[in-house]
């Protein structure tokens, strides 16, 4: 594997790095007041469309995807390179594009990059079916090379609604995949497709012995759990091992649930929230075979990505989880104590946030959705 210092070079060398407006220190800088005291909002990394994941390599670069279905590296001056090489072709219909990534955990020996994407049917990116799709490379000098897909949602339906998605990896090193039930309603109640699931695979795509439905076929097989909406933030609590997602509600009822092996949490049955219509939905406590979320929102906060926070630069927020809010325009802290949680405040930073990292520096870093998308970076006020 070649050194940090020689691959960074070769991509400078090679025109893969921009310097552009990008620098950290060039960028606008404004001061929030937080719990934690007075945090300082540095504008990081500039010219980003619809930018939608975001994950740190050990050497402190960081993957970051956009929409349109880029994926750049961010370098730790906030420079961004261009485009890399080897991405797969997405839809970009409506909410459908290039969304998660994810750095293998061992990266550092084998230098493998997870990319969940929505993924056209019949081989073009605009109209036609799509489903959420997982694949895997490894990350080369130019780009991404030998990109398989290791799993495909099923089945590929028509809409640009409900994608999900958020890749997880587990203490045990098996990967949860969040998925949207794809504007589809009554399927994610079905265990003969995986729209409105969270699944749970081998890092190869294979389906786990252990999964709760394991014996009931390979797509029933995959799934961890299921009644799920449209869930764009997941992340690990690193201290209980759990799995952790917030999804969007209809008209009100958005989510935060700790998704357990086999269980069903009620989407469309039931739900906090209303149809878009106003139409009711039954709440769920009246049907005591869902598993209820452990918060709900209305308003709704319209979340997507989520942090857990270790680091010692914010140290009273050490252990809580920072879900980033679309609607919200900020940052969510929410206080997690084992199965419980409750909100403990909320992180102006006037930007619909899309997703949310802590840097090797332990300064939380974040990106808007926007056409002229950004990271931002949280530290300390000086």
């Amino acid at each position: 594997m070649r050194s940090t210092l020689t691959l960074s070079a070769t991509l400078l060398a090679t025109g893969l790095f921009t310097a552009g407006p990008a620098l950290a220190q060039s960028q606008a800088v404004k001061t929030v007041p937080t719990s934690a005291g007075p945090v300082e909002v540095r504008r990081f990394a500039d010219g980003l469309e619809r930018p939608w994941g975001i994950d740190f390599l050990p050497d402190g670069r960081a993957l970051v995807t956009e929409k349109p279905g880029r994926l750049r590296i961010m370098a730790r001056d906030g420079s961004l390179s261009a485009p890399l090489a080897g991405t797969p072709k997405v839809f970009t219909q409506g909410q459908g594009g290039l969304m998660d990534v994810a750095a293998d955990p061992d990266f550092a020996r084998n230098r493998t990059v997870y990319l969940a994407y929505a993924e056209p049917g019949d081989g073009s990116g605009g109209g036609g079916t799509a489903g959420t799709a997982l694949g895997r490379g490894t990350l080369g000098e130019r780009g991404i090379e030998g990109f398989q897909v290791v799993f495909r949602q099923s089945p590929k339906v028509d809409g640009g609604n409900h994608f999900g998605t958020r890749i997880a990896f587990a203490p045990d090193g098996h990967i949860f995949l969040t998925l949207g039930e794809r504007f589809k309603f009554e399927p994610a109640q079905k265990r003969d497709n995986t729209l409105g699931k969270v699944v749970r695979l081998n890092r190869d795509g294979s389906v786990p012995t252990d999964n709760p439905f394991a014996k009931e076929g390979a797509t029933a097989g995959a799934i961890w759990s299921y009644g799920h909406r449209n869930i764009e933030a997941a992340a690990i609590d690193p201290r209980s091992g759990s799995l952790w997602i917030a999804e969007m509600g209809p008209k009100g009822g958005d989510e935060l649930n700790r998704p357990e092996a086999g269980k069903n949490y009620g989407w469309p049955l039931v739900s906090w929230g209303k149809h878009y219509d106003g139409r009711d939905i039954p709440d769920p406590p009246t049907r005591k075979e869902f598993t209820d979320a452990v918060i709900h929102w209305t308003p709704v906060i319209s979340p997507s990505g989520m942090a857990f926070y270790t680091g010692g630069l914010f140290r009273d927020w050490q252990g809580s989880a920072l879900i980033g809010g679309l609607s919200a325009k900020g940052l969510v802290r929410v206080a997690i104590d084992g199965g419980n949680a409750r909100e403990v405040e909320r992180i102006p930073l006037d930007a619909r946030i899309r997703d949310v990292a802590q840097g090797p520096d332990d300064a939380l870093y974040v990106i808007t959705d926007a056409a002229d998308g950004a990271v931002l970076r949280l530290a300390p006020a000086k």
